[in-house]
């Protein structure tokens, strides 16, 4: 069990928000699953709502420090004195709570005062390889390198179809929809759509209609890669539509 007493500084947050940031390991489906089973109280009264939290609450939150266990094992590509690369798996946010970010602190704890920090970002459901840097002059470095175009990104795509040209750069233009979640792709220049370029090389071509693609991208919208390559006619296979055409 996890007694907490709410300070100054959460005062007005949400429950989740609160427990989120000051229990470790807590993930979304533990904290909500622990909901519905009544097993929070706040000031004695067990709740199952998300509710707001304030100065003096006590939080008590019957969780076993077993559930609570980090059973993230890192898996380190390349390491120096100034980078870490790391693997990253299916189904983890690169930064925000429980993420990649999370469990590389954790384990570079006592490295020293600097917490190795993402240079970029890949989306939940990709796995690849991200790059960390261990103090402050790399990661400006790194950083500017991005920005400035210097260090390729290259992304492996398995899609449905076989394109025509082995080599191709595309253009077109994106509109994300906040609201719906929903990103839109326009041949033609839109109001509120933005330019995105990308680029693709087929790899393999198989026989059952799939190709593999080594995809650039110039420009980094979001889901640019996923939506744009449906757009072009070759989806990413087993991916779900978050696009309109």
């Amino acid at each position: 069990m996890k007694k907490l007493i709410v300070d100054k500084n959460n005062s007005g947050k949400k429950l989740n928000k609160f427990l989120f940031n000051n229990i470790p390991n807590l993930t979304s489906n533990l904290f909500y699953k622990t909901l519905r089973k009544k097993d929070i109280k706040i000031n004695g009264k067990r709740t199952t709502k998300v509710v707001d939290v304030f100065e003096g609450d006590v939080i008590e939150v019957y969780i076993t420090d077993k559930l609570l266990e980090n059973k993230f094992d890192i898996d380190v590509f390349f390491e120096d004195e100034n980078i870490l690369i790391i693997n990253k798996p299916y189904n983890l946010e690169v930064t925000g709570q429980n993420s990649l970010t999370t469990f590389v602190h954790q384990k570079y704890a006592n490295f020293s005062s600097f917490k190795p920090m993402p240079c970029h970002r890949l989306d939940r459901n990709t796995t690849g390889l991200i790059l960390f840097a261990k103090n402050q002059i790399s990661l400006d470095i790194l950083l500017n390198k991005f920005k400035n175009h210097e260090i390729e990104k290259h992304y492996l795509a398995l899609v449905y179809g076989i394109p025509p040209e082995n080599h191709k750069r595309c253009e077109a233009y994106l509109f994300k929809d906040n609201k719906k979640s929903i990103v839109y792709i326009s041949s033609f220049f839109k109001k509120g759509y933005q330019k995105i370029i990308t680029t693709y090389d087929v790899l393999e071509k198989r026989d059952n209609n799939t190709s593999l693609l080594d995809v650039e991208i110039e420009t980094g919208k979001t889901h640019q890669i996923r939506a744009h390559l449906a757009h072009l006619g070759f989806p990413i296979v087993g991916d779900r539509e978050i696009w309109d055409k």
